[in-house]
C-alpha cells in the first residue's frame, strides 16, 4: 500500500534553470583560462617559445608569398590587356577612323573622274567600306554593353548605310550628268564630317582612355608585396640572429633556406617589375605616343584630300560663314597646317632612323602637294576647269600623287611604331610572366625551411 509523504519529510528539489545557464559561461571561462594558464606555462619555456615564433614565421612567409602572388597576378593581368586587348581596340579605333576619312576621299575623287568612275578608285572606296563595316563589328564585340565604346559604335553602325546611300545616289546621278549628283556628295561628306568622323573620334578617345588606365595599372608599384617581404626578411634575420645568441651556431640550414627563398622572390618581385614598368612605359612613350600623332597626321591628310576634292565639285556653291571663302578651300588650308605641326611633332618623338625616315618622306610629299595645289588653284581660277582637274586628280604630277607619297609614307611609319609598341609592351608582360607562380611556390617551400629549422632546434631538447 502507497502511503503519501508525510509533511515532516524533505520535498525533492529541482535544479533552478537560471543557475544551470549561469553555470555554462562559467565553465567555459574556466575552460577558457585553463588553456591561457597552460599557454602562459609553454611561453614561459624555450621549446614552448620556439613552437609559437615557427608557427609565426611560417605564416608570415605564406603571407608574404599569398600577398605577393595576388597582387602581381593583378599587375600581370593589366599588362596582358595592353598587349592583348586595349592597344588592339586603341589600334581598331584609330583604323576605322582612317578607313571612314579614306572612303570619304576616295568617293570624291571617283566623283572628280566623271561618269566613268575608275574600277580602282570603286574597289578602294569599296574596301574602305567593307573593313570599316568589319572593325565596327569587332569593336561591338569586345566591349561592355553599356559602355561609352557600344554607344559610339552603334552609332556609326547606324550612320554608314546612310552614308553610303548617299554616294550611291550621288554616283548615280553624276553617271547621267545631273548635277543634284554633286549635292548629294556634298550632303555625304556633310553627315561623314559632321556625325561619323565625331563619333569614330570619340571611340579612338575611349579606347585609347582604356589603353592608359591599363599600362598605369600594370606600373604601379607593388608596396604591398615590397612591404611584406623587407617584413618577412628581417623576422627572419632576428630569428637566426636570436638562434646564434643561444647556441653559438652561426647556421640554421632551415632558417637560411627560408631566408634564400624570400631573398629570391623579393629580388624577383622587385627586378621582374622594374623590367616591367620600365618596358611598359616606353610603349606608351616611344610607340603610343607616336601612334597618337600619326593617326592625327593622316587622318589630316585624308581630310585636307577630301576638302581639296570637293572644291572643284562645288565650284564655289559652299562659302565659309562670313561669305569671303570658299568653304572646301578654307577647310583644306586649315587641314595642311595641321598636318605639317604633327609631322614636326612626329619626327621630334621618333627615336631611330626607321621611324624618322618615313615621316621625313611625308613632310618632303606635303611640301610638293601644297606647291602643286596652289598651281592648281591658280589654273581653276583662270577659268581652265578641266586642267585644274587635271592638276588635281591626273597621273602626271599632280597632287593626287603627292598625297600618294604622304600616305605611303605615313603607313609606313605607322606600321613601324606599332611594331616597337607591340615589342616593348610585350616585354613588359614577359618581365612578370611566371612570377605570381614563383612566389607561391617559393614561399610554400620557405614556410616548410621554417618549420624544418625550428624543429632542428626543438630536438635539442629531447
Amino acid at each position: 500500500m502507497t502511503h503519501p509523504p508525510s509533511s515532516g519529510s524533505p520535498a525533492p528539489r529541482t535544479p533552478d534553470p537560471v543557475s544551470a545557464r549561469a553555470g555554462v559561461p562559467a565553465q567555459r571561462r574556466t575552460a577558457w583560462t585553463a588553456q591561457a594558464e597552460r599557454l602562459r606555462a609553454v611561453a614561459t619555456t624555450e621549446p614552448g617559445r620556439l613552437r609559437i615564433i615557427g608557427a609565426v614565421l611560417a605564416l608570415l612567409v605564406v603571407a608574404f608569398g599569398a600577398v605577393t602572388t595576388l597582387e602581381i597576378s593583378s599587375r600581370a593581368s593589366a599588362a596582358d590587356d595592353v598587349v592583348s586587348r586595349s592597344q588592339p581596340l586603341s589600334a581598331d579605333a584609330a583604323a576605322i577612323y582612317r578607313f571612314l576619312a579614306d572612303a570619304d576621299t576616295t568617293a570624291a575623287s571617283g566623283f572628280l573622274a566623271g561618269a566613268q568612275e575608275p574600277e580602282a578608285v570603286h574597289e578602294q572606296y569599296r574596301e574602305d567600306i567593307e573593313e570599316a563595316a568589319r572593325l565596327l563589328v569587332k569593336a561591338s564585340g569586345n566591349t561592355d554593353p553599356d559602355s561609352a565604346s557600344r554607344r559610339e559604335t552603334a552609332t556609326l553602325n547606324k550612320l554608314l548605310p546612310v552614308y553610303t546611300g548617299l554616294i550611291e545616289r550621288a554616283r548615280a546621278n553624276n553617271r547621267q550628268g545631273l548635277p543634284l549628283g554633286g549635292a548629294y556628295l556634298r550632303y555625304a561628306n556633310q553627315k561623314m564630317a559632321d556625325e561619323m568622323l565625331p563619333a569614330a573620334e570619340r571611340l579612338y578617345a575611349v579606347e585609347s582612355g582604356r589603353l592608359e588606365r591599363d599600362s598605369a595599372d600594370a606600373r604601379q608599384w607593388p608596396l604591398l608585396s615590397l612591404g611584406a617581404g623587407i617584413l618577412v626578411l628581417g623576422a627572419l634575420a632576428w630569428m637566426q640572429r636570436r638562434t646564434y645568441l643561444r647556441t653559438n651556431r652561426i647556421l640554421n640550414h632551415g632558417l637560411l633556406a627560408a631566408t634564400a627563398a624570400a631573398s629570391v622572390v623579393v629580388l624577383w618581385l622587385a627586378a621582374g617589375h622594374a623590367v616591367a614598368r620600365a618596358e611598359l612605359r616606353s610603349a606608351m612613350v616611344h610607340g603610343q605616343a607616336s601612334l597618337e600623332v600619326l593617326n592625327d597626321a593622316r587622318i589630316s591628310s585624308l581630310k585636307a584630300r577630301a576638302n581639296e576634292n570637293l572644291t572643284l565639285v562645288a565650284r564655289g556653291a559652299v562659302l565659309t560663314p562670313d561669305g569671303s571663302a570658299d568653304q572646301y578651300e578654307a577647310d583644306y588650308t586649315t587641314g595642311m597646317k595641321a598636318l605639317r605641326a604633327q609631322l614636326e611633332k612626329a619626327e621630334r618623338l621618333a627615336d631611330d632612323e626607321s621611324g624618322s625616315a618615313p615621316v621625313a618622306r611625308a613632310a618632303e610629299g606635303v611640301a610638293q602637294w601644297r606647291a602643286r595645289h596652289r598651281e592648281a588653284r591658280a589654273t581653276d581660277d583662270r577659268g581652265d576647269y578641266e586642267g585644274a582637274l587635271k592638276q588635281i586628280i591626273g597621273t602626271d604630277e599632280s597632287t593626287g600623287q603627292s598625297f600618294q607619297q604622304v600616305d605611303t609614307a605615313l603607313e609606313k611609319a605607322l606600321a613601324h611604331e606599332q611594331g616597337e609598341f607591340t615589342a616593348a609592351a610585350e616585354d613588359g608582360r614577359g618581365a612578370l610572366r611566371g612570377l605570381p607562380t614563383g612566389a607561391a611556390a617559393l614561399a610554400v617551400l620557405g614556410a616548410a625551411a621554417v618549420i624544418v629549422g625550428v624543429n632542428r632546434r626543438l630536438s635539442e631538447y629531447r
